[in-house]
């Protein structure tokens, strides 16, 4: 059964609570909705209260015009906010991007996980010019399934990729969540990282990133690297951008060691 939060600007934040133990929330990138964590879910919660969010504009959760980035932002802290104790924060991709920034103000996070967030840094995050008309043109007719496959195909995601996303359940939920993609595409596009704005976060990060993910991936994790105060890296060889779905139980270790182990030992394995 999905639950609410109220964020900031009055929307409907929903998700699904799983599990017992510390609180850990879970934000979900573009193009999909809470069930993006199924492959870990199990793993996750025989240790965690699970706090798995539909970010606005998906699934359960309501949406409000004009769209902003900032208020993902918002809809990330209201939901730390809400949990009990300090919360554990995992964001994969742009729900990484969303997660780092809500980490800034004085949000309860006990330690956070970023995965992959889309960033310029010294790699570009571009598509070719005629994307964003593509897109529009086969939503327009009515295909939005075909914008999708033509999105993860720009950016980068193999065949073998790509077969192992259409194979699961949640196929549908990544086609339905298509007329939300491009405003998150341009708002990536108009983001700009600056590192002086994060020097005094200490938040406890771990920058989870894939072996052979595309190089703006790699570029923006080492940024991040470089620029928070309590950071380390961890590289999970042969892994692309998807690492959850394609590896879950290396994933799930990976989680459980920072967010329980001693992470200390484990800096910078990468």
């Amino acid at each position: 059964m999905m639950e609410h939060v109220v964020s900031r600007d009055g929307t409907r934040i929903a998700y699904e609570r799983r599990g017992e133990g510390p609180s850990l929330v879970l934000v979900h990138g573009t193009g999909i909705d809470h069930t993006y964590w199924e492959p870990v879910q199990p793993g996750l919660e025989r240790h965690f209260t699970l706090y798995l969010v539909d970010r606005r504009g998906r699934g359960d959760s309501g949406d409000t015009a004009p769209y902003a980035i900032r208020r993902e932002f918002e809809d990330v802290a209201a939901m730390v906010e809400s949990v009990p104790g300090r919360a554990f924060l995992l964001g994969h991709s742009y729900g990484a991007l969303c997660s780092l920034e809500a980490a800034l103000p004085m949000t309860p996070i006990a330690k956070m996980i970023l995965n992959e967030p889309p960033m310029r840094t010294t790699v570009p995050v571009e598509y070719p010019a005629e994307v964003r008309e593509r897109l529009l043109a086969y939503v327009a007719a009515g295909d939005p399934e075909k914008a999708l496959v033509a999105l993860y195909e720009v950016g980068g995601s193999s065949p073998e990729e790509l077969a192992v996303l259409r194979s699961l359940s949640n196929w549908p939920a990544r086609v339905a969540a298509v007329p939300t993609m491009l405003r998150e595409i341009e708002s990536v596009r108009d983001y700009a990282f600056e590192p002086s704005r994060f020097a005094n976060m200490k938040t406890p990060t771990l920058l989870l990133v894939g072996g052979r993910t595309a190089a703006v991936y790699r570029a923006a994790i080492d940024e991040l690297h470089a620029s928070l105060p309590d950071s380390r890296l961890v590289v999970m060889p042969g892994q692309g951008h998807d690492a959850a779905i394609t590896a879950p139980e290396r994933y799930v270790n990976e989680v459980l060691r920072f967010f329980l182990g001693d992470s200390d030992k484990d800096r910078d394995r990468g």
